[in-house]
């Protein structure tokens, strides 16, 4: 608990310092951390992020399905079987801010948390279509004085045959967000940092278009290019195309007041 970041029960860094934090990992999955002193302003602020702890099972040779002659050495999972196993690997952090919060928050104390609505939902920092602008690595330039941040978009790539893993994270403060797909299945395989069903069992694993998220929610899901199935030709096999990843919340398809936005991005899939 010392290392928990709460001021009032842990250590609390001052201005300008500097604090190494240590863990036992333990258990491998998709977590998140942010700032605790006056948490509700600084994740507004963008003072969130996410950590990845990979299993132990990495490196080693999986197939799956059996005798499909797909191959995996990167997991989501300790699974015993394969099933987790992915090609590529994208994370979907959604966040949101009011800008009217900001501006209040500047002289003003205590916080107007109870007035917060934000107007900006985000994926990875972004709105639509800045999600999809991989096109400079160092990040996108802001309007006030140019600098750069928010270097991770959101754009979802890969190759027909491959195996899509979503990392997928809630740090909304104010809203249940839910997020679809449209076209490609999802596979949720783990909820919470915790794989879905014991080794060597797939039985808890589910499919599904949407899921819905809480603010501190993590899940993981998997987009099979071959389909639900897993197999190539079993006629659920996902055409080369572009397909979108969003909120189904329909005032988080904005940014701002600027219409067809927000918490959106595209999968785009191409022939090997």
């Amino acid at each position: 608990a010392i290392f928990d970041g709460v001021p009032d029960d842990s250590i609390s860094i001052n201005m300008g310092s500097s604090l190494t934090y240590y863990y036992n990992i333990k258990d491998p999955g998709t977590y998140m951390y942010h700032c605790h002193v006056e948490a509700a302003e600084h994740m507004q602020m963008g003072m969130l992020a996410n950590l990845y702890v990979e299993p132990a099972q990495d490196s080693t040779d999986y197939e799956y399905p059996v005798a499909s002659g797909r191959h995996f050495t990167q997991f989501a999972y300790n699974d015993g079987d394969g099933s987790t196993g992915y090609d590529v690997a994208y994370p979907i952090q959604v966040s949101s801010f009011d800008p009217n919060f900001h501006d209040m928050h500047i002289a003003v104390q205590p916080l107007p948390f109870a007035f917060m609505t934000d107007q900006y939902p985000m994926i990875n920092g972004r709105g639509y279509p800045d999600t999809i602008n991989n096109s400079d690595p160092d990040g996108l330039a802001n309007s006030f004085d140019g600098n750069k941040s928010q270097k991770v978009d959101s754009l979802i790539t890969a190759t027909v045959g491959q195996r899509i893993l979503l990392r997928i994270s809630s740090l909304i403060t104010t809203n249940f967000v839910t997020l679809t797909t449209q076209g490609i299945p999802m596979q949720v395989v783990g909820n919470g940092a915790r794989k879905l069903g014991p080794m060597n069992n797939t039985s808890q694993y589910y499919m599904t278009n949407s899921i819905s998220l809480g603010g501190g929610e993590a899940m993981e899901v998997i987009l099979d290019t071959y389909g639900p199935d897993g197999v190539l030709g079993g006629g659920d096999d996902i055409a080369p195309g572009t397909y979108f990843l969003y909120a189904t919340n329909v005032d988080h398809l904005a940014n701002n007041e600027e219409d067809y936005g927000g918490m959106m991005t595209e999968i785009v899939i191409s022939t090997p």
